[in-house]
Order: structure tokens, then C-alpha cells, then sequence
């Protein structure tokens, strides 16, 4: 039997519990919370046939690890991961494809916030390379608020030769980067696309870079010279938004 996963967070907890409710082992609950959320949380999960144990709070706190758990911990089976394999089909469910490219992006808050605002912005996949890259952990699952279990993602051996797959399928790949000319909101964004996004302060590696179909950036007024990476990814995504809503 594959090694069960924990998930924390009354929104991961029950987004798993709603998504995929025979995947949930367990549940452990704070004892004494009796708020409306936590108890239809509670009663769902014991319709699926989900056990549930109510524990102190120091139970908890030993098994989140130090992370702020909101009185609720699931042990879960582990998803299938999405590979390569899987790009065909997930570009077959729409005729404008829009993408998210996360190269390098290794801090779990960040990649839980990226896949969070890819759910919000509606995102068809999210494409990480398989090494150097957070993968879907228990704090990514808290921090995503549910879209960890509604959002694929997808880890690949290759992103240069995934991004060039992309492109033979007529997805436009764009970059972002501080040395750019041309600024994101001059750009147009409303076909097939991918936004690439680059790591925590180094940004994209140089052949990931190049295989960019186009390279855009952020204006920035302030002293400050990047923004953190999730943050900019949302306005990069919206930016797709209102240009696709306005087209």
C-alpha cells in the first residue's frame, strides 16, 4: 500500500473530502470545535464512511508539524501524478488552451498561492519540472485552499522539451523577465497560451528562457526590482482574464 499523505486546513481538508472522498483514510479533529463550517465538514466525511477522531490540540499540532493546521488533519491516499502522458488530453478539452509554467519555483507557499490563483483565473494545467520544483505536500495543499485537488498539475522530465511540445500544439509561450522590452499589458493574450513564470529570485534558467515564444515584463515604479512569485503571477493571469473577457 502506497504511503499515505497528510493534508491540513479546513478548506484542503474539505476540498479533498468533496473531490475525492474515498482517497480520505481518516480524520482527525480538534476536539471541542463545533463552529457550522468544521461540523458539515465532519458530516460529509461520515457519510462517505470516513472515521473521525476527535483529539486534544496538541495531537495536531505534533502531526501538522509546527503548521497552522485550523483543527482539522486527513491522512490520504496519494493522487496519481500528471506526467507528460497526460498533456494530450488536457489540451484536448479546450480550443484555447491557457497554461501556467512554473520553472523552479521550490518554496511550497508559493507554488500552493500559484495554484490557488490558477483555479481562481481558470487555468486548464499547471507544468512543473520534476526536479527542483516544490511538489504537492501538505503545506501546498493548505495554502492552495483546495485547488490543490481540482487544479492538475503536472510534473515533467523535461520543461524545454514540454514547452516545445506546447508550441508544435500552436500554444504560445510567454515569458516573463526583468530584461524584457515589451511590458506585460502591451502584450496580446488572448489565444492558446502559457505564461511562464521563473524561480524565486533567479528567475527562468537561460534555456528555458529561449524557448520562449515571447518575453514580457511587469512595470515597476518603486526601488523594489521583482516581485515575489506568486504575486506576479496573478497579475500576469489577470491580466489574461480581463484581455480574454474584453475580446
Amino acid at each position: 500500500m502506497s504511503q499515505l499523505e497528510s493534508v491540513f486546513g479546513i478548506h484542503a481538508v474539505r476540498a479533498i473530502i468533496d473531490a475525492a472522498p474515498l482517497r480520505v483514510v481518516e480524520l482527525w479533529c480538534l476536539k471541542g470545535r463545533d463552529d457550522d463550517a468544521f461540523q458539515a465538514m465532519v458530516t460529509t466525511a461520515r457519510q462517505h464512511g470516513v472515521s473521525v477522531q476527535f483529539v486534544p490540540r496538541k495531537t495536531l499540532d505534533d502531526r501538522a508539524k509546527g503548521e497552522n493546521h485550523q483543527g482539522v488533519l486527513a491522512r490520504i491516499k496519494p493522487a496519481k501524478v500528471a506526467t507528460e502522458a497526460d498533456l494530450d488530453a488536457i489540451l484536448a478539452k479546450t480550443d484555447k488552451p491557457l497554461l501556467l509554467l512554473l520553472d523552479g519555483v521550490t518554496d511550497p507557499h508559493n507554488l500552493g498561492a500559484c495554484l490557488r490563483t490558477a483555479d481562481a483565473a481558470g487555468v486548464d494545467a499547471v507544468i512543473v519540472p520534476k526536479d527542483k520544483s516544490a511538489s504537492l505536500n501538505p503545506t501546498v495543499r493548505k495554502v492552495a485552499c483546495g485547488a490543490a485537488e481540482t487544479m492538475p498539475l503536472v510534473q515533467v522530465t523535461n520543461l524545454a522539451r514540454t514547452m516545445r511540445f506546447l508550441q508544435e500544439q500552436g500554444v504560445w509561450l510567454v515569458g516573463t523577465a526583468g530584461e524584457a522590452e515589451q511590458n506585460l499589458f502591451d502584450c496580446k493574450l488572448q489565444g492558446p497560451m502559457a505564461l511562464v513564470m521563473g524561480a524565486e529570485g533567479k528567475g527562468m534558467r537561460r534555456l528555458t528562457r529561449e524557448n520562449c515564444d515571447e518575453l514580457v515584463k511587469l512595470p515597476m515604479a518603486g526601488v523594489v526590482s521583482s516581485l515575489n512569485v506568486s504575486v506576479a503571477t496573478g497579475i500576469c493571469l489577470y491580466e489574461v482574464v480581463r484581455q480574454r473577457l474584453g475580446a
